[in-house]
């Protein structure tokens, strides 16, 4: 159904139920109907607050905050916006003063728990990993912390995430321009008890997290055994942010031919630059394929149903766990250019954006897997796929997602305040080489990594749709 226009015809009791809210958002989310399936099912059902760490007080919203960031972690903790957790690699969240976190201890969330989105795009859900343990979250999250004697965490995330949770979630949001939720507004949500199910569900949402905690420890590793193989270190984000060699410097008019912009030779870079030219290097122009690298194709977003079309990815959502685009006509986009769809083991850099630190323009991720291969990736990405046998496609991402290489991509830069990457300036870019030995096992690790994220991916829709199919069976 068209979200432009609709018109449903509700009972006065759904709007007696609901305190006479007159708004529409209660009554076309699905919510009512979700609820009378749920009174249906002959199990039984307690509030959410029953479920949570202290009543309704494990439904946190830790409140507005005075946002102070920094740059060393040293002094603060990895933030995480409410765009943040729903991305895969947390490698490159900023960093909030640890003041911050001392005024309001509720910031720092814990492993275990079900994250969901409060303000603007309200209900999308994340489960707490390991590695978020201990990091600050935005006020723009709940955190529903689940009492452990009384209720498996993965189950409650699990059910939250179906179709019988998500419209009773969203259905309490309030606000016109921006739409909000309140720990209140989900308090009384009932929960099925659905016994041994609950067990199952709760395994598998544990283990697809254990599997993503471990996806990301193989990312770290492996970029850093490119570096460490290749007598290099990679430069931190403290070490960009604190060298002052870049606010005033000089160049000779021979290196002036292809740019008079200071960025474009920045001396922060050309040290990077510097330190790969000096070991054994290939350049990106000997190991990529140039016509993948330098297609750029424009496209009409003409709409399809997942019948006839496909979903299209961009720059935003290519980074999350589960990326979400739009489905455009599948007929119209690869007669257009079969390249929207890329070969498996390509790696897609967002080509396109502005120069904020924690902005994704220049960040890269690696094409694999079944659910990856199957969708289509728009123009801003650029193309980076190897020639074969010239290198380890996974090699090449683990440098390529370091903080080195986002430097010396961003130093390649052209346009004013939406800035590009280029076609011909890339290629010249180094890659420093190590054995085909230690290039293959760089590789197989990230090949590892995205198995297990893929494999994580999976668990999440099984626990799912295990636990919607026993809600259905019980209520007819």
């Amino acid at each position: 159904m068209s979200r432009k226009f609709q018109v449903k015809v509700v009972p006065i009791s759904w709007i007696e139920r609901q305190s006479h809210r007159l708004d529409c958002g209660p009554y076309m989310s699905g919510a009512m109907e979700a609820r009378q399936l749920l009174n249906k099912h002959s199990a039984r059902k307690d509030r959410l607050q029953d479920l949570t760490a202290g009543g309704i007080a494990g439904i946190i919203n830790p409140g507005r905050i005075t946002r102070l960031w920094v740059d060393d972690d040293q002094h603060g903790y990895p933030f995480l916006s409410s765009t943040d957790i729903l991305q895969a690699d947390l490698s490159n969240v900023g960093l909030i003063a640890k003041l911050a976190a001392k005024k309001n201890p509720r910031l720092i969330i814990k492993d275990r728990c079900t994250l969901i989105t409060r303000s603007g795009t309200v209900g999308r859900m994340v489960y707490s990993r390991s590695e978020m343990k201990g990091m600050a979250c935005t006020e723009d999250v709940l955190r529903v912390i689940p009492d452990e004697t009384k209720v498996s965490p993965g189950y409650i995330h699990a059910y939250l995430g179906t179709s019988f949770g998500i419209p009773q979630v969203v259905s309490g949001t309030y606000g016109s321009i921006i739409t909000h939720l309140e720990p209140h507004h989900i308090a009384d949500l009932p929960v099925p008890r659905l016994g041994a199910v609950e067990d199952k569900a709760h395994e598998l949402v544990q283990q697809a997290s254990d599997n993503l905690s471990e996806h990301q420890k193989l990312l770290n590793e492996s970029t850093a055994l490119v570096f460490s193989s290749c007598g290099l270190v990679d430069q931190s984000r403290l070490e960009w942010l604190t060298d002052n060699s870049d606010t005033g410097f000089s160049v000779t008019s021979k290196n002036l031919s292809r740019s008079f912009r200071a960025l474009n030779h920045s001396r922060r870079a050309e040290r990077i630059k510097n330190d790969i030219f000096s070991v054994n290097h290939s350049l990106l122009g000997d190991v990529l394929d140039l016509e993948w690298l330098r297609w750029r194709v424009m496209f009409q977003r003409i709409p399809a149903d997942r019948d006839h079309g496909i979903e299209v990815i961009t720059q935003k959502p290519l980074f999350n766990l589960i990326p979400k685009g739009k489905w455009i006509s599948r007929e119209y986009l690869l007669n257009h250019s079969p390249k929207y769809v890329v070969p498996n083991e390509t790696i897609l850099v967002a080509k396109q954006g502005t120069l904020g630190e924690h902005e994704l323009y220049c960040r890269c991720e690696f094409i694999t897997g079944e659910r990856a291969l199957a969708r289509a990736y728009s123009d801003h990405c650029m193309r980076f796929v190897a020639k074969k046998d010239a290198i380890d496609p996974g090699y090449l991402f683990a440098f390529l997602r370091s903080q080195s290489a986002f430097r010396m991509l961003r130093s390649i830069s052209e346009g004013s305040k939406q800035q590009d990457l280029h076609w011909r300036t890339v290629p010249l870019l180094p890659v420093p080489r190590s054995s085909s030995s230690i290039e293959k096992k760089i590789g197989e690790k990230i090949r590892h990594a995205f198995a297990l994220r893929e494999s994580a991916i999976t668990m999440y829709e099984q626990a799912r749709t295990l636990v919607e199919r026993t809600i259905e069976a019980g209520g007819r």
